[in-house]
């Protein structure tokens, strides 16, 4: 959360200044940069992709345990609070 913080903002502010502000070290930036995303993330991201179509789909009616049904009828296995906590579309 703070790398990325420190990545959004560095255009604005030096990337050292940052680091330091935030007490993180400067090298663990730049390693995080060059680190391939986990696979936690990458789910997450196309997990979000699909609630998020779900969602437009309903014409922005659809709650979380509407979007959770339609997942799990596409056979996408998740839990429901995944999708109720993690996502606003």
């Amino acid at each position: 959360m703070k790398f990325g913080f420190v990545a959004k903002h560095r255009g604005i502010w030096p990337a050292d200044w940052l680091c330091e502000a935030l007490g993180v070290s400067r090298g663990g930036f730049y390693a995080w940069l060059t680190r391939p995303r986990s696979r936690r993330s990458r789910s997450e991201e196309e997990l979000g992709a699909k609630v998020r179509a779900s969602f437009l789909a309903s014409d922005r009616t659809y709650g979380a345990r509407r979007v959770w049904h339609d997942l799990l009828a596409e056979g996408i296995s998740c839990g429901l609070h995944r999708i109720g906590c993690g996502y606003r579309p």
